[in-house]
């Protein structure tokens, strides 16, 4: 700073000089937080899968629906067991294709980790490797529980059987209050 420049701000000069045909810029490139560390959950914070990815979060977002209010509100509208039925199939059959995308995300995200570990092995990045080996054992862990939670909804047991039990509570208790609304309040 010049010891003039004070003088000069004044009348609307620039520290800096102009040159021709030069252009600087002062603004640096804003760059997110993002890119450079990752945020850790808090232990009451809910991670939800980002669109697209259909991780183990999305089975548990399923598994955690309310089916009882569904089963009610589908009482309410056609109050038929044939009703109650279809639709137990349909959570049962959605469940399947849930554990399907489930499944067939970590298939291939454990390929592409195989393939990182192959790569930066040979480069000879050993805390990359390591840290790759730790992601596919997360990985391996939470293929391991979608079997779980298959092979418990094949014998009709478990997770899965908790939203069928629900749904159903939940239509049970919508004939009800049909009954009770429409049967029981009458004056005799």
């Amino acid at each position: 700073m010049g010891l003039f420049s004070f003088f000069n701000k004044k009348n609307g000069y620039t520290e800096r000089p102009e040159f021709p045909g030069a252009s600087i810029s002062t603004a640096a490139p804003e760059i997110r937080e993002e890119v450079f560390s990752e945020k850790a959950a808090s232990a009451g914070e809910v991670i939800t899968p980002t669109p697209g990815e259909k991780n183990i979060n999305l089975l548990f977002e399923f598994l955690d629906r309310n089916h009882e209010v569904k089963g009610y509100d589908d009482a309410l509208i056609n109050p038929d067991a044939s009703h109650l039925e279809q639709n137990q199939l349909a959570i049962k059959n959605e469940l399947e294709r849930t554990i399907r995308k489930v499944k067939t995300y970590y298939e291939d995200f454990i390929k592409e980790i195989d393939f990182h570990i192959d790569s930066r092995s040979r480069s000879g990045m050993i805390d990359t490797v390591e840290e790759l080996k730790m992601k596919k054992d997360i990985a391996e862990s939470h293929i391991k529980k979608v079997l779980e939670i298959e092979d418990d909804s094949r014998n009709n047991q478990g997770d899965g059987q908790g939203a069928l039990m629900s749904y159903s509570r939940g239509f049970k208790n919508g004939l009800a209050a049909i009954s009770h609304h429409s049967i029981l309040k009458r004056k005799i």
